[in-house]
């Protein structure tokens, strides 16, 4: 009787208290298996690799898997593909992130003194993509060059730069102070004129896309000289027409460009895929025609008497000679003297300006009494002292002399530069009741005919 109780009691249960125990019972078996390996697993791992493919169930996941990894990598697809090599000349750049830009061009042009190189006078300038000349332009002193660049503007094609020339006028410094310093800019640009120079750039070009190679895969996988040409193929086609060529490539670009835009020779300008080889290229032609202060490629271009000037400022020294048998007037017995009478030439930039004054050379005179060695002991610049040294080349002097035998010696020849004006020429002219006088020339190596 107890134990049929039992039984009936627990078979008598309420419905909802032996759902849970149900629920119970079946969550821990939930859990164990869970917790356990699953048993297909290690089927699949030592099955064979052609057993995977006659099971449609394990096919059907990696086709689907494949074109989504294919179109958007996850990141975790990504950091297990090995990165693309680098090529062997470096990182290449996008064109826009590496060129140059006007900001930079601006901070390393504008408001600054600079020196023309190669003397150019015209106040219109066209340079090759290397600084070299485009056509011809008169050529003076250094003195006359001296630029200082106010606009810049950066185009595909050309840079564009406007500024003003300055003449340099020395003031004749005293002896202990430095010459060089002593010195005046003056804007020799003609009103409601501007300095124009062009500088041509180095054409930058996409490299060509080849229809063979993924875009996905490194360049190292798939080279383009890997492809030999086609015996069938034309000659464009296989690198070697025209079409594919420095001027062909920069044709074909700058065909359509404005006429304001291209360059001024376009037969000269070339092409790259580098925009850091085409930035290089523009910083050597800017140096090739600006020169900021006296540059040993500077003073290389310079005449010898500047030459000389220069290099006894930097030694704080006087001028001297090559020779050590040329002696100083004050040694001989008897000192060498001009016999031709001339006067240097000015010119249009110091009348217009008002450059007058007086200049001094170092001059060796040598036994036969021809002009040696000349050399700048007191400036005036402006293109003066050129024509103060061209015209005591062409002089004649008589030569010093010393125990009988004639001597080279060092002259010391000073100038004297005038403004001419309508007053002075008008002055000058004789009136008819006088004799017209000898002419004659300023300075203590004036002489009358």
């Amino acid at each position: 009787m107890h134990l049929h109780t039992v039984r009936s009691r627990a078979l008598s249960l309420p419905a909802p208290v032996a759902q849970f125990r149900r629920f119970r019972i079946g969550a821990l078996f939930l859990l164990i298996a869970a917790l356990l390996p699953a048993p297909a697993a290690p089927a699949q791992q030592n099955a064979p690799a052609t057993s995977t493919a006659d099971q449609p169930t394990a096919q059907a996941p990696s086709s689907t898997a494949t074109p989504k990894s294919a179109e958007a990598p996850t990141p975790s697809s990504q950091e297990s593909q090995p990165a693309p090599a680098a090529p062997s000349g470096g990182a290449v750049q996008s064109p826009k992130a590496a060129s140059i830009g006007e900001d930079q061009l601006r901070k390393l042009l504008e408001g600054k003194d600079l020196f023309l190189r190669g003397g150019y006078l015209d106040n219109s300038l066209a340079f090759s993509e290397h600084g070299v000349l485009i056509g011809h332009s008169p050529q003076g002193s250094y003195t006359l060059c001296g630029i200082r660049i106010n606009k810049v503007r950066l185009l595909r094609h050309k840079v564009e730069l406007e500024g003003a020339r300055y003449g340099l006028h020395f003031l004749g410094a005293l002896p202990y102070e430095d010459p060089t310093k002593a010195v005046d800019r003056v804007n020799i640009t003609p009103k409601k004129k501007q300095v124009r120079i062009t500088i041509d750039r180095e054409l930058v070009v996409k490299p060509k896309q080849h229809k063979g190679m993924n875009k996905g895969k490194p360049p190292a996988e798939k080279p383009v000289a890997a492809a030999p040409p086609s015996a069938t193929a034309p000659a464009s086609a296989q690198g070697t027409g025209p079409e594919t060529s420095d001027a062909g490539k920069a044709l074909a670009v700058i065909t359509p460009a404005p006429p304001e835009e291209r360059p001024a020779d376009v037969k000269s300008v070339t092409t790259t895929t580098s925009p850091a080889h085409a930035n290089k290229v523009l910083e050597e032609a800017l140096d090739n025609v600006f020169a900021e202060g006296f540059d040993a490629r500077m003073m290389a271009s310079m005449p010898g008497f500047w030459k000389l000037y220069y290099q006894a400022v930097a030694e704080k020294a006087d001028f001297r000679p090559k020779d050590p048998n040329v002696l100083r007037q004050s040694m001989v017995d008897k000192k060498a003297r001009l016999v031709t009478v001339f006067e240097p030439v000015s010119n249009q930039f110091a009348q217009d300006y008002g450059v007058a004054g007086m200049s001094e050379y170092h001059v060796v005179v040598g036994a036969d009494g021809k002009p040696g060695e000349i050399s700048v002991a007191r400036p005036i610049g402006f293109g003066l002292d050129e024509s103060a040294v061209d015209a005591i080349r062409k002089a004649t002097f008589e030569p010093a002399v010393k125990g009988g035998q004639p001597v080279p010696v060092i002259l010391d020849m000073e100038f004297v530069f005038r403004i001419y004006s309508n007053r002075t020429a008008i002055a000058s002219k004789p009136s008819p009741d006088q004799p017209p006088e000898a002419p004659s020339l300023p300075g203590p190596y004036s002489v009358q005919h």
